[in-house]
């Protein structure tokens, strides 16, 4: 049975529907989420997600509000510690990539989400740190660890690296000046 949940959140433009079946577990247990947010500078964005209370699966995205793109290839050089503020939406299909650094593959359970050049240097920063943490190779723990100083020194504005988000629906951003927009061959 579906169940819509009406709540203070409407208010705010969230939609929840609970009582959906699970597409891992089969249960009725997930719970639908859409909401639109307005993001200073870019425009409107909808959020998705799927959460089942029963085999904890989760899905999110984002979608742009706008008509949507070509397929796209945005550049952007993180230059200074005022580059860890600037906004960074992120669709499933997008691609992040810092050469010399690491990647945030897309995929078929990759999640959307909307974050900063920050939180994306912190996710790469927790992929490496797992990587240091369960390697029994001392080299690779060594690659580690100086991957885990550059992260800090970009951070602290002591080294630049260049983001690339390469996406396929068009529907990734960087919100910057300085962000470079090409079409992705």
């Amino acid at each position: 049975m579906e169940e819509k949940i009406t709540s203070a959140s409407e208010d705010l433009g969230v939609e929840v529907i609970t009582g959906q079946p699970c597409p891992f577990c089969m249960k009725k247990t997930l719970t639908l989420q859409e909401s639109e947010r307005d993001i200073p500078f870019f425009g409107p964005v909808f959020l998705f997600s799927m959460d089942c209370s029963e085999c904890s699966y989760h899905k999110s995205d984002v979608d742009l509000g706008l008509e949507k793109e070509d397929p796209v290839k945005l550049s952007f050089d993180i230059t200074c510690e005022e580059d860890m503020n600037v906004r960074v939406i992120r669709s499933s299909f997008g691609n992040i990539k810092i050469p010399h650094l690491g990647s945030i593959e897309a995929g078929e359970t990759a999640n959307g989400f909307i974050t900063n050049v920050e939180g994306i240097l912190n996710r790469l920063k927790h992929q490496i740190e797992n990587i240091k943490e369960t390697t029994d190779d001392e080299k690779e723990k060594k690659t580690a660890k100086n991957l885990l100083k550059k992260i800090m020194r970009i951070k602290w504005g002591q080294e630049s690296a260049k983001l690339i988000i390469e996406d396929p629906t068009g529907s990734s951003a960087i919100i910057s000046e300085k962000t470079v927009k090409t079409k992705l061959k």
